[in-house]
């Protein structure tokens, strides 16, 4: 059983700087207001594994499963009897701005739960995180 849902939006930005920003995982609670604390133990490359505290959700261990630099990289994460996988696009539209997206997936019987108790919540904070992406990397010009 999975359930997914997708939101994107449109930012000001150059494709190298919100992906170095994005992409930055110990800086993301810097800039990101949905989190607390981030780390990576190693490259940004599929294989790589990390840690993340999300504001109001437990803290826990994920796993860069894929990335395409400059375009996309997904991440997976455990969850009781199945996977939380995230899926981030990045695809600049050739007038100074890139469309943005984050795909979430919740693999396994707690996706009904999943979309009754936190889908409102990550899709209320996504825009706010993709603004904050946008921000901190103009600021970074």
């Amino acid at each position: 059983m999975m359930y997914s849902f997708i939101e994107e939006a449109v930012i000001k930005g150059e494709i190298d700087k919100v992906w170095a920003v994005a992409t930055d995982v110990a800086a993301w609670s810097e800039w990101d207001p949905h989190e607390e604390k981030s780390r990576i133990d190693g490259p940004f490359a599929a294989g790589t594994k990390g840690w993340v505290k999300p504001k109001g959700a437990p803290a826990g261990p994920f796993t860069i499963t894929a990335v395409e630099p400059g375009r996309s990289w997904t991440s997976e994460a455990g969850i009781p009897f199945g996977k939380l996988r995230g899926h981030r696009t990045y695809k600049p539209l050739g007038d100074g701005t890139l469309r943005v997206a984050e795909q979430v997936e919740v693999h396994g019987p707690f996706g009904a739960l999943f979309k009754l108790i936190w889908e409102k919540a990550m899709r209320a904070d996504m825009p706010r995180t993709f603004a904050a992406l946008e921000r901190e990397a103009l600021r970074r010009d």
